[in-house]
């Protein structure tokens, strides 16, 4: 970022007249993980354009309660779906009381609201799901065999059917509890013994500093994660291109790319918020990109899984192929609503 581009930004007050520059309002969700992402979008900004970061005051961060972290008894399948972590933000986005947001890309909706576009993705942290277990400890290596950590009968939380799914399919013996909540009150949830284990993102673990409570990392290729997984993703509004140009400074090209085919994947396959999908992809050195999705049912009983590659440049019509072939050859019923 030149000091020429930043100092463009600062005086860019024809984009609304409801606008204002400084300090940038940073709209974000309360949670320990989302906060500490916010942290993190905000020391890089700071970093690459440091006419903005010279002043702690450049930024102003703007803590919204969502639907999504209101409602803890119930999945969000049966509330609304994943949209309700970025519904009031992205009003309050479209409002202008924040000029722009910081979200899981995971939680974001595939489909966004009119006047709200996706400005960059940073740098993916680790996309793999991490099985934590009651008593067992540390950090066991992430081999295909990691189901066998967990005892017969085991009951394990979750409140995510992609996850619910692939579990029952590879145990079906195994019992499922939903299990909501921050990370912290999760861990706590299975050393209580309220649950014999649960499943997070690894990504958030590390970040929060809780990586010591893993019992073992899944490999995507036996627990393909969710789109978007690992990755933070910045909102704006679709006529704020001044800040959308700033943003571009934090963009990671690979990030890019991965994101660019989940959500494609995401797109193509149109599933309802209860139907279980799981999307990841890789950049190799050679430029090539490869695509693993999956679909299923809840309960385990049908799996669906098929990978494509291709040149990195070609990752939306990667996701689009894929996801339509998964989409033909599934049950009609698993996309129903």
């Amino acid at each position: 970022m030149t000091q020429k581009s930043a100092l463009h930004f600062e005086h860019a007050g024809s984009i609304s007249p409801h606008s204002r520059n400084l300090p940038l309002r940073v709209g974000t969700r309360g949670s320990p993980l989302a906060r500490r992402q916010t942290a993190l979008f905000l020391e890089e900004l700071r970093r690459i354009c440091p006419v903005l970061g010279v002043a702690p005051e450049s930024f102003a961060e703007e803590i919204i309660t969502t639907t999504g972290d209101q409602v803890q008894d119930r999945r969000l399948a049966d509330i609304g779906g994943k949209g309700l972590f970025a519904k009031e933000i992205h009003e309050a986005l479209l409002d202008y009381r924040i000029d722009l947001a910081v979200h899981s890309l995971k939680d974001l909706e595939t489909v966004l609201p009119d006047g709200v576009v996706l400005a960059c993705t940073m740098k993916r942290e680790d996309a793999r799901d991490a099985l934590v277990l009651r008593g067992q400890r540390p950090l066991v290596s992430a081999s295909p065999d990691i189901w066998s950590l967990l005892p017969s009968g085991a009951k394990v939380g979750t409140a995510s059917l992609r996850r619910q799914a692939q579990l029952l399919h590879a145990r079906p013996d195994l019992s499922i509890s939903l299990l909501r909540g921050n990370v912290r009150t999760r861990i706590d949830r299975v050393r209580s013994g309220a649950v014999d284990g649960t499943l997070l993102a690894y990504a958030g673990l590390r970040r929060l500093g809780f990586a010591e409570e893993v019992s073992g990392v899944i490999d995507p290729d036996v627990m393909v994660p969710a789109a978007g997984q690992g990755i933070i993703g910045i909102t704006v509004r679709a006529a704020d291109v001044a800040l959308a140009g700033l943003l571009a400074a934090v963009e990671c090209s690979e990030a890019k790319a991965v994101s660019t085919a989940e959500r494609a994947l995401l797109a193509a396959l149109g599933g309802s918020c209860r139907t279980p999908i799981g999307g990841h992809a890789r950049v190799f050195p050679d430029g090539s990109l490869q695509l693993t999705g999956l679909v299923a049912r809840a309960d385990g009983s049908f799996l669906l899984k098929r990978r494509v590659s291709g040149p990195k440049a070609d990752a939306d019509r990667l996701g689009k192929e894929l996801g339509n072939s998964l989409r033909r050859d599934s049950p009609s019923d698993i996309f129903a609503c």
